[in-house]
């Protein structure tokens, strides 16, 4: 695998906050937005408006409860971490559709985009 073809395979794990926030105001379904944040609700205190929280250790646990027509979009705190690279690991070994969310919480936040107090 050349550069160009690695990059553009890496990047096609990811999925940037238009079309998602698009999907969302027009009520499309099928994204499914998962916090998978490994952090209690009070210690998380927000997050992105209409996500299931499901922490990324307790995601195998869940894979049950996961409709495999719906694509799923997971988000750590931040893309520095490893925990989306795990979630989405997880979700594509079990054969769903999956993206990790580009710039994660902490892009969202930063611009301004629709969040809620976590649950």
């Amino acid at each position: 695998m050349d550069k160009i073809e690695f990059l553009e395979m890496y990047m096609g794990l990811y999925i940037n906050h238009f079309p998602l926030l698009e999907a969302m105001k027009s009520g499309n379904g099928d994204y499914v937005v998962l916090d998978i944040r490994n952090a209690p609700a009070e210690m998380k205190k927000e997050q992105i408006k209409g996500a299931k929280a499901i922490a990324a250790k307790d995601l195998p646990d869940q894979l049950d409860n996961l409709d495999k027509s719906k694509t799923y979009v997971v988000y750590d705190w931040n893309g520095g971490t490893i925990l989306g690279k795990q979630a989405l690991l997880t979700l594509y070994k079990a054969g769903f559709k999956a993206y990790e969310l580009a710039g994660a919480f902490e892009g969202w936040k930063g611009m301004n985009l629709p969040t809620e107090p976590a649950v």
